[in-house]
C-alpha cells in the first residue's frame, strides 16, 4: 500500500504493537530432548556414512541434539536445552535443583539451562567416546533389561524437569525421540494408555508441546496406531467427539525411515510456532470466533551486534536509547507531552503571529486558523492510521477462486489457525467453514487490522485442506491470508513484442530442460541454506568452540554442480545453441532507443556486411555498431572508429 507521509510515522518504541502477548512472552525457547535408551536403540548397525564404523540409533539421537545446541548457541543464545533419558538404569543425582521428583528408570542427563559451550563440549566429548568404544554409550546409559518405562512416567518427568527449569514464559517443547511403537505389550496396557494420555494432557496444560519423532526401520516398522495414536493429542480441525470415534486418526508426528533424516527433520520443527497476532475473527454481528496468525515465512539475518566502549583496561557495553532534545533550548523532552504536526510551505504564516492558533468548532472539531500549523496527539495519529478501528478480521464475502490472480501477492501471506482459548467453539466454527469453502471452491475477502498501530488493508482468505506427502511432510488445514493490492499499488504491465521461437529450438531446448530438471518436482529449502548466513554462523560456531576454522571446508551448496549437468544435459545444450546460433532471427540487431528519439529499423548482418564491403561502415549509429560487437560478443567500448574497426575486422576473419 501507498506510504504515508513522513509526519504520520510514530515511533514508539515502548508501544504493544501486536495483539498477542506471547510474542513477547516467548521470546525465550526451551527444548527438553527426551531419547529412549532401550536395547533397541542401542543396537550397533554399518553407519552408512563411513565404512568400517558401526553406529546405533541412540548415538544418532544424541548427535542430532549436539548439533541443535551448537547451532543455537549462534541463532538463539537466550535458548535452553536439556536432555532427558529413560528405559535407562543408570540414576539420577539427588543433589539436582532439577528433575528432583522424576520417575525411576529416567536419567536426567543435562538439566534445562542456557546454552554454553562446554555443555556442547561435554556431550561431544562423549560421542568422540563413542566412536573409539563402541560400548561407551552402553555402559554410560545402562539400558533397562526388564520391562519398559510406563509412558505416563516419561511425561510426568518432563513435566518436573521443565518445571524446575524452563522459565515460565518461554515456549516450551518436548522432542520424543524413539523407536518403540508399543511400549505397554503387557495385558494392563488400556490402564496405562489412560495414564499416558492424562499426564500427556496435564504437560499441554502447563504450556509444553510435545513433538514426537518415530524411527521406522525395514527390521523394525514403526506402526503409531499400535499405541501412540490413542496418546498424542491432535493438531487438526476434528471434533472430539469424531476423535472418540475414530481412534486411528493420527496427529502431527515425525516418521523417519532412514535415521540420518532426522537432524534435517529436526530442522523443520527446531524454530518455535511463535503467533504473530492473535485477533477476532467477525464472520457477522454477534458471531466471532478466536484465531491466530502465523509467519510462513521469515528472513533469517546475522544476529545484531553490541556496542562497547573502550576504557582503557576495560570494555563496557553501551547501551542505546532514543531521546528527544527541544530545539531551542537543548533540553530533553518527555515523551509523553510530544504532538505531531504537518509541516508548512514556504509561504505559511509563523506561529508567533497567533499564539492562539487553534479554537473549539463545533460538534467536538477543532478548528486550526489559515496559515497556522495543526498538532495532532499520537492517539489521533493512530486513529487517523486505523479509521477508529479496533484489531482484527471482518469478512466482507466471498469470490470464486479463480478470481484470485497471481499478480495479486504483492506481500508474504500468513497462516491462521482456530483460537480455542479466545472465544469457545472456534476450532468447531472454524472448521466448518474451512470445509464449506473448499468444497464450493471459494475464497473470502475480508477487511483486516492485525496490530493496533497499523493500517487496515483488504486481504484474501484462501482455504488449504490438510495433506500429507510421501516425505511425511504435513500442509495443516488452516487459511492463507494474503493482503491484496489498493489501486495505487497496481501497475501496467510492459509488454514488449520479441522473437519467436521455432519449433525446432523449443524441442532442442526441452531435450536439455528435462535432463535438468530437479528431482520430485520440487525445490526443498533445507537443502539450501543461505551461504552467507551460513559462512558467517560457522565461523562463530568455531570461535565459540576454541576451534580452528578453515574457510576452504566451507560448501557453498547453491552453486550448481556444472560438471554434472554438462554430463546429463552437454549434447542437448550444444544441440540447442547450434539451433539458435542458425536460426535467421539470431542476425538481426534491434537497435537500441535513445533518450531523444526512438529508432525502430533492425539492421541485419547482411547489410551490415554490404557497408563494410563498400567501406560505409561509418554511417552506421554507434548503437548499431554496438549491437552487433555485443551479439558477436565482442567489446563494446571505445570511439566510432574503434568499433568500426573492430567490426571491419570481424567480417575480414570470417
Amino acid at each position: 500500500m501507498p506510504p504515508y507521509d513522513d509526519w504520520n510515522k510514530i515511533d514508539e518504541e515502548e508501544d504493544e504493537e501486536l495483539q498477542d502477548t506471547s510474542m513477547f512472552e516467548t521470546k525465550r525457547d526451551v527444548i527438553l530432548f527426551c531419547i529412549d535408551c532401550s536395547e533397541s536403540m542401542m543396537k550397533l548397525y554399518d553407519d552408512p556414512r563411513y565404512e568400517d564404523v558401526q553406529t546405533c540409533h541412540l548415538y544418532t539421537a544424541l548427535e542430532a541434539a549436539m548439533q541443535i545446541q551448537k547451532k543455537k548457541i549462534i541463532v538463539g543464545p537466550n535458548d535452553l536445552v536439556g536432555i532427558l533419558l529413560f528405559n535407562t538404569t543408570r540414576k539420577s543425582e539427588i543433589n539436582r535443583s532439577q528433575g528432583s521428583e522424576i520417575k525411576r528408570n529416567t536419567f536426567l542427563y543435562q538439566p534445562i539451562a542456557p546454552l554454553s559451550a562446554p555443555k556442547v563440549q561435554e556431550l561431544i566429548l562423549l560421542l568422540e567416546a563413542a566412536v573409539e568404544d563402541q560400548d561407551e554409550l552402553r555402559k554410560t546409559f545402562p539400558p533397562l533389561t526388564t520391562g519398559r518405562v510406563p509412558m505416563g512416567d516419561v511425561f510426568t518427568s518432563c513435566n518436573w524437569v521443565l518445571r524446575d527449569g524452563a522459565p515460565k514464559t518461554a515456549s516450551k517443547r518436548v522432542f520424543l525421540i524413539t523407536d518403540e511403537d508399543n511400549p505397554h505389550p503387557s495385558t494392563g496396557s488400556k490402564q496405562l494408555i489412560t495414564s499416558a494420555r492424562t499426564t500427556l494432557i496435564d504437560l499441554t496444560q502447563a504450556g509444553v508441546a510435545v513433538e514426537p519423532f518415530f524411527i521406522s526401520t525395514e527390521e523394525k516398522p514403526f506402526d503409531v496406531s499400535r499405541f501412540y495414536s490413542s496418546v498424542l493429542l491432535p493438531s487438526n480441525l476434528e471434533d472430539e467427539d469424531e476423535l472418540q470415534e475414530d481412534s486411528s486418526i493420527l496427529p502431527e508426528s515425525i516418521s523417519i525411515s532412514r535415521i540420518e533424516d532426522l537432524l534435517s527433520q529436526m530442522r523443520f520443527h527446531e524454530v518455535p510456532k511463535r503467533a504473530l497476532f492473535s485477533v477476532p475473527f467477525h464472520l457477522a454481528n454477534g458471531f466471532t470466533m478466536g484465531i491466530k496468525g502465523y509467519g510462513l515465512v521469515t528472513e533469517q539475518k546475522k544476529g545484531t551486534y553490541k556496542y562497547f566502549v573502550d576504557l582503557g583496561d576495560k570494555m563496557e557495553v553501551a547501551t542505546v536509547r532514543t531521546t528527544y532534545v527541544d530545539e531551542d533550548r537543548q533540553a530533553e523532552v518527555d515523551k509523553t507531552r510530544m504532538v505531531y504536526g504537518a509541516e508548512l510551505g514556504p509561504n505559511a504564516a509563523t506561529e508567533e503571529e497567533d499564539d492562539n492558533d487553534e479554537s473549539s468548532g463545533s460538534f467536538g472539531v477543532r478548528v486550526v486558523k489559515g496559515g497556522n500549523r495543526p498538532f495532532y496527539t499520537a492517539e489521533e495519529i493512530r486513529s487517523f492510521r486505523t479509521f477508529g478501528l479496533e484489531p482484527g478480521i471482518k469478512l466482507l464475502g466471498f469470490k470464486d477462486r479463480d478470481q484470485l490472480e497471481f499478480e495479486d501477492n504483492v506481500k508474504h501471506s500468513q497462516f491462521i489457525y482456530p483460537d480455542e482459548m479466545s472465544y469457545a467453539g472456534s476450532k468447531r466454527t472454524f472448521s466448518a467453514l474451512l470445509k464449506s469453502m473448499i468444497k464450493k471452491d471459494k475464497i473470502g475477502i475480508a477487511l483486516t487490522l492485525t496490530r493496533r498501530n497499523s493500517s487496515p488493508v483488504f486481504c484474501a482468505l484462501l482455504p488449504q485442506e490438510e495433506k500429507i506427502d510421501e516425505t511425511g511432510w504435513t500442509d495443516p488445514a488452516g487459511f492463507h491470508l494474503i493482503p491484496l493490492p489498493f489501486a495505487d499499488d497496481i501497475r501496467t504491465r510492459p509488454i514488449e513484442e520479441g522473437f519467436r521461437a521455432s519449433d525446432e529450438m523449443k524441442a532442442c531446448a526441452l531435450g536439455w530442460v528435462e535432463k535438468l530438471i530437479v528431482k520430485n518436482g520440487t525445490y526443498p529449502p533445507d537443502s539450501y541454506p543461505n551461504p552467507a548466513l551460513a559462512y558467517h554462523n560457522a565461523q562463530l560456531q568455531a570461535s565459540a568452540f576454541r576451534e580452528q576454522y578453515d574457510p576452504e571446508s566451507f560448501e557453498d551448496l547453491t552453486e550448481p554442480n556444472v560438471e554434472k549437468m554438462h554430463k546429463r544435459a552437454g549434447k542437448f545444450m550444444k544441440e540447442w545453441k547450434d539451433a539458435v546460433i542458425n536460426d535467421p532471427s539470431a542476425s538481426l540487431v534491434v537497435a537500441g532507443v535513445g533518450s531523444k528519439r526512438k529508432a525502430d529499423v533492425s539492421v541485419d548482418e547482411a547489410e551490415i556486411k554490404s557497408k563494410c564491403d563498400s567501406g560505409a561502415l561509418v554511417k552506421l549509429r554507434v548503437d548499431q555498431l554496438k549491437e552487433f560487437l555485443k551479439a558477436k560478443g565482442l567489446a563494446t567500448s571505445g570511439k566510432k572508429s574503434d568499433l568500426v574497426e573492430r567490426v571491419s575486422d570481424w567480417f575480414d576473419a570470417h
